[in-house]
């Protein structure tokens, strides 16, 4: 579809604003669409008038590019628009947007008249986008105004109307609620705590501020956040979303604003509102665009200027998944599921922090937790409420702990107990009492790899006969990026061979494909959508005991996983990178070496 010289030269230039009777000739000319194609379309919009833009008027019908008979959606239209006007085309990230920067060079009306965004400020440069590419009347008005020179990209019509809604009032509320609050930034912490006692204008109900907390939650369900962070600095408040592990900066706010919102959330999350000086736990309900009920758990930190703010959010869709959907592999998944299975003993899950092991908890406690069964949880704290479980939060402050916990749980007739974490010697002993009682037991260790379980287990003062009577199996994982469908291309760079020095002495057998990260819009630019985990399962069978007993050292116990079918972490990443779901840099960067 990059015929746009050639079809300059073949038509007119045009001036005004666009329709639709243009665009199919000009797509016609073009050769994006086939004689026929043209007059199905012509057809079609003739049929009634509509004020819709003609680049959304032509994706409602369906347009079929004659090369390959696929219909062209909105996006691809409105990239050959920009080839045909010789402008840049720019899918807008609303992540990559100063919104207050961009607010600020024109009015929300001015902006709507003309049907243009400003996307991008600099000293210099302001970046506009537009879906009426030969339409230049407001260019003058706009760079005299700013004293910048302007440079227009062309963007879908859908996503500018959004947007502009969206990005005005935002700033439209923010600098209500500053003016309301008057300017925290600069004051230390002590400051911060007096102001947010003695000042009355910092209202957590103030209509602004409740406008824009309710925008947060909103945008970060619709970027797949899994944490949004409220940041206080010495100048002004940072806000940042964790989109598939990684840390992305959404918005720059006024310390007074963060406050107040700060306020805000933990007012609703049921917290102290006046306490600022020790760290506070909260939980929030509400709803995503689609309706869903979505819970976030909140956690506040007294910092240098003021407290900073993480709200964990867990949508049901995304935390209980099936075995496939978690990354399980056949090998594995077959395992597991007669793992679980078991009457009584001891599953661990193990990896560090981050690395999915709730959910891949949840998930396993979901599918076996019916009607006939009695599962019990101990967590610190509880990740997600779940209807099928009977659910036991830790307070320390009150002297209830893990253990404390475990043994109240053993007299309320349990089947199946998950222990959110065995951190010391009394939480493993319960454990293990526990499983040797008749109860399944899952709970979750910090190490590197499922064999180093036995020997944390036996540095916890457990011992080695205990562990054998007990340990049903571990499972170890990671979690990896994977790369974004919409626009991995293969990698013909990547060798089967450099792939295979990785793995040594493993070899890596089947289908090879690998793939490599772009970028786009979708994925943020960065070549990677979403997570899935890379499992090591160890199922603890008779010669493993027999190691446990005779040599209970980590190299001996993890020679012997392997020879009775454990799969490692890295092999398993490799595994996925055969597929093309992953990079080889991902699985080194979070997968132990094999020795």
């Amino acid at each position: 579809m990059n015929s746009a010289a050639a079809s300059r030269t073949r038509h007119p230039a045009h001036a005004g604003p666009l329709d639709w009777r243009s665009l199919v000739l000009w797509l016609h000319g073009d050769g994006v669409i086939s004689t026929e194609e043209a007059q199905r379309i012509n057809a079609r919009c003739a049929q009634a008038e509509s004020v819709q833009h003609p680049l959304v008027r032509l994706a409602s019908v369906s347009v079929r590019r004659a090369s390959d008979g696929k219909p062209l959606d909105i996006e691809l239209l409105t990239q050959w628009l920009a080839g045909r006007a010789g402008l840049d085309y720019l899918r807008i990230d609303p992540l990559k947007v100063d919104v207050g920067k961009v607010a600020d060079t024109m009015s929300a009306a001015y902006a709507e008249r003309h049907k243009i965004l400003p996307v991008q400020v600099t000293p210099s440069e302001i970046v506009v986008a537009t879906a009426e590419p030969f339409m230049t009347d407001w260019v003058a008005e706009v760079e005299r105004q700013s004293r910048r020179s302007v440079r227009r990209v062309v963007a879908s019509p859908q996503d500018i109307h959004r947007y502009t809604a969206e990005f005005f009032a935002l700033a439209k509320s923010v600098r209500a609620a500053n003016k309301a609050g008057g300017n925290a930034g600069g004051a230390s912490f002590e400051q911060l705590v007096e102001l947010g006692k003695t000042n009355k204008q910092l209202d957590a109900n103030d209509q602004s501020v409740v406008q824009v907390v309710d925008w947060l939650w909103q945008y970060a369900f619709d970027q797949r956040a899994s944490d949004i962070h409220l940041e206080p600095r010495r100048e002004q408040g940072v806000i940042r979303f964790r989109i598939d592990g990684v840390l992305h900066p959404v918005y720059q706010m006024p310390m007074g604003v963060l406050t107040a919102m700060t306020a805000r959330i933990k007012l609703l999350g049921r917290m102290d509102v006046v306490e600022r000086r020790r760290p506070q736990d909260g939980r929030i309900k509400t709803r995503n665009p689609r309706g869903d009920e979505i819970e976030m758990r909140i956690s506040t930190l007294p910092t240098a200027f003021g407290e900073k703010m993480v709200m964990r959010i867990f949508d049901p869709d995304t935390t209980v998944k099936d075995l496939d959907a978690l990354g399980f592999s056949v090998h594995d998944a077959q395992r597991w599921e007669a793992l679980v299975k078991r009457p009584n003993g001891i599953i661990l899950v193990t990896g560090p922090t981050g690395s999915g092991k709730t959910t891949t908890l949840y998930s396993t406690l979901k599918r076996i937790a019916t009607e006939e069964v009695n599962v019990s949880t101990v967590e610190d704290p509880i990740e997600m409420i779940e209807p099928s479980f009977n659910q036991t939060q830790v307070q320390l402050q009150l002297d209830f702990g893990f253990p404390e916990g475990l043994r109240a749980l053993m007299r309320q007739d349990p089947d199946i107990i998950m222990v959110g974490e065995i951190r010391d010697s009394q939480t493993a002993e319960m454990a293990v009492q526990a499983a040797l009682t008749g109860h399944l037991v899952f709970s979750t260790l910090h190490t590197n790899d499922a064999p180093s379980a036995v020997t944390r287990l036996m540095e916890l003062g457990v011992p080695s006969y205990l562990i054998t009577a007990t340990l049903l199996g571990v499972l170890a994982q990671r979690l990896v990026r994977t790369l974004c469908p919409h626009c991995k291309v293969p990698d013909p760079a990547a060798t089967r061979e450099a792939l295979a020095g990785v793995v040594k002495p493993w070899q890596i057998n089947g289908g090879y494909k690998p793939f490599k990260p772009v970028g786009c819009v979708d994925c943020r630019m960065t070549g990677f959508m979403g997570r899935m985990g890379l499992y090591e399962l160890l199922v603890v069978g008779e010669a493993f005991k027999e190691k446990i007993t005779r040599e209970p050292n980590a190299d001996a116990l993890k020679r012997q996983a392997v020879l009775d079918g454990m799969r490692p972490l890295r092999l398993a990443g490799a595994l996925r990178v055969a597929e093309g779901l992953t990079v080889l840099e991902e699985v080194l960067s979070s997968t132990p070496p094999l020795t």
